[in-house]
């Protein structure tokens, strides 16, 4: 897989050059929702796997009369990961209203995927380079048996995890870390040093709601961090061991990620001015 995000990666690097000799295009963002259950991640993969970019820049490239239109999406979300705020960026060959386009666009999506508001986006954004923050949802039903109707949107654990192990097991990853603990094997990234500024665990009954906000996240990231997590909560680790794996960086000592069907991509968020939404 990592090679072939280079070579996805390549393509787009490849695309941005010939952009430049040619006349500049209206510069669009969207926000989108979907359920990621039935897609294998957004990032764009072979002809017959289902990913979001696939279905979005599929419609796009309908709506631009068959020229290819190629999409930048802020947050690379893993298989079964769901969004609430992704944002997506692109070009298109005419000027469109942006009401327009996002009803055109629902109209030609499949219903796992809307498109909440477009609009045109100033020069030069991009809407993963562009990003200064993102913040990411999980959802953990915790003990006894987990309703059916919750299995597509939350992670499921058997055991009752103790509220202030958890706590404190949160307030572990704020502030600037090296999470190389944390990252997937395999990763290209050039540095795993993140800054978190958000990182709260409250429970709804029995139900484990976990909100983390930073500068950016490697893959699968949050799915480690509710790992150690549930490991504190179920005294499977203790918040010290968990604070030494930390600061060491051994992958191994890490407890494995949750699953991903829990996890979901709230918000974005951009510099000002980065443009308004307009609905």
């Amino acid at each position: 897989m990592p090679a072939l995000r280079r070579g996805i990666e390549a393509r787009e690097t490849r695309l941005a050059r010939r952009a430049l000799n040619r006349p500049s295009l209206p510069l669009y963002r969207v926000t989108l929702a979907y359920d990621g259950t039935d897609f294998l991640g957004w990032q764009l993969q072979r002809p017959g796997r289902r990913t979001v970019q696939g279905v979005v820049e599929e419609a796009l490239s309908r709506l631009a009369a068959g020229v290819r239109v190629v999409v930048s999406g802020a947050g690379r979300t893993d298989t079964g990961v769901h969004a609430l705020g992704q944002v997506a960026s692109f070009d298109l060959p005419r000027e469109t209203e942006p009401g327009e386009l996002r009803r055109a666009l629902n109209g030609l999506l499949p219903e796992d995927v809307r498109v909440l508001d477009a609009a045109p986006a100033p020069p030069g954004f991009h809407a993963r380079k562009s990003a200064v923050s993102k913040l990411y949802r999980y959802e953990l039903d915790c003990g006894g048996v987990q309703l059916p109707q919750r299995r597509r949107l939350a992670g499921f654990v058997p055991w009752p995890l103790d509220e202030g192990a958890v706590r404190a097991a949160a307030a572990l990853y704020l502030g600037r870390h090296d999470f190389a603990s944390l990252a997937s094997s395999g990763s290209s990234v050039v540095t795993t040093t993140r800054t978190v500024t958000r990182s709260a665990a409250s429970f709804d009954g029995t139900t484990l709601v976990y909100e983390v906000e930073a500068d950016g996240f490697l893959r699968k990231m949050v799915r480690s961090m509710v790992g150690g997590l549930v490991a504190a909560g179920r005294g499977a680790l203790a918040v010290a061991e968990l604070a030494r794996a930390l600061e060491r960086g051994d992958r191994r000592a890490w407890p494995p990620p949750a699953d991903a069907r829990g996890l979901t991509l709230v918000r974005v968020s951009y510099p000002e001015p980065a443009g308004p939404v307009l609905r």
